[in-house]
């Protein structure tokens, strides 16, 4: 048996549709949401689920979060505790479950011999913001987590996505659980670490018609969700950020043709055809390259429109991660939690 665990913290926008596409698995034999303090409809809407779906169970965290803990990991940790099942299935009030979900994951453990299987979700997207910012992080977050480096096991490369975890209940008692990772704010990426440098498998991948999700409803959740976790994501490291951006941003570029526009504008004469040609093809270039990995992720190639506010937005958010995670504080769900990240 499968135990779905779901932490809900004001989820009334989407918890309903979480509820009802997990529990419409078959191999899923109980879904513990575990309610996290939530101060609006989502308590509500819960009630109303567990009078017409008998394998709905609703717990709670209480009024207090224990010092050192997380709250998603503290929620999650209080489902997995309640559990029976032999399979613990960790997934968000934003995703939703298309039929057979589950039972594909079932297939890629035993197929890939993995503990641990995670699935990144197709993302819904709504709005301006969300088609500028989210297809560009995610095709960030393939060039650095390759699901061929994090499936194999002579590699240390590891990640997982918190929105789909399904993991052997047995190896993640073993390993100490969300107790082990308590304050991790990252705390998907930080279990799949550690179930591989035990020496269990992982499976990692981005399944289509398998789980959706919409992350993000108003451009103020998405920007506190990436200034969360994108800092860390790319190393937590001041070095690595920098390099990141580099890597993202024109510098090269810039290095080269600035003088060339700086020289043609102090004598007073314009720009040379080559000079225009070279701005014209590195710009291009760039979109070019953006338009492949769009491809590569399955995203609409038509997103390439969304390149230049990407790379704004991209840059932006990771320079405020950088700083929430090593100077001020991050914010999420109504909870600050002080910077850890050196």
């Amino acid at each position: 048996m499968v135990s779905a665990i779901i932490p809900a913290r004001n989820e009334e926008a989407s918890i309903a549709r979480a509820v009802e596409s997990v529990a419409a698995q078959g191999e899923v034999g109980e879904v513990i949401v575990v309610d996290d303090q939530s101060t609006d409809g989502t308590g509500a809407i819960l009630a109303e689920l567990a009078s017409r779906i008998p394998k709905l169970k609703i717990l709670n965290t209480g009024d207090v979060l224990p010092p050192g803990w997380a709250g998603k990991n503290y929620a999650v940790s209080i489902g997995a505790a309640a559990a029976k099942g032999d399979w613990l299935l960790f997934t968000d009030a934003d995703t939703y479950h298309l039929h057979g979900s589950t039972r594909r994951a079932l297939c890629d453990a035993v197929e890939n011999d993995s503990v641990l299987v995670s699935y990144s979700p197709e993302q819904e997207m709504g709005s301006f913001w969300e088609r500028a910012l989210i297809p560009f992080v995610y095709c960030r977050l393939a060039n650095k987590f390759s699901f061929a480096k994090v499936n194999d096991p002579t590699q240390p490369n590891a990640a997982a996505n918190g929105q789909f975890l399904l993991l052997l209940r047995d190896v993640y008692e073993k390993l100490g659980g969300h107790t082990a990772i308590a304050g991790q704010i990252l705390e998907d990426v930080a279990l799949a670490r550690r179930v591989k440098s035990a020496g269990y498998g992982i499976y990692f991948t981005a399944p289509i018609g398998t789980v959706r999700t919409r992350m993000y409803r108003s451009f103020g959740a998405m920007w506190q969700g990436w200034t969360k976790n994108l800092y860390p994501l790319m190393g937590g490291k001041p070095t690595a950020a920098l390099v990141e951006i580099s890597d993202v941003l024109p510098w090269a570029e810039i290095l080269i043709l600035a003088p060339m526009w700086i020289y043609s504008a102090w004598k007073h004469v314009p720009p040379t055809w080559a000079l225009a040609t070279l701005v014209l093809a590195t710009i291009v270039g760039r979109v070019f390259r953006y338009g492949i990995d769009l491809y590569r992720n399955l995203y609409p190639v038509s997103y390439i429109k969304y390149y230049v506010p990407g790379v704004c937005l991209y840059c932006a958010a990771l320079v405020a991660s950088w700083w929430k995670n090593t100077h001020g504080a991050v914010h999420w769900k109504g909870r600050a939690y002080p910077a850890k990240t050196a």
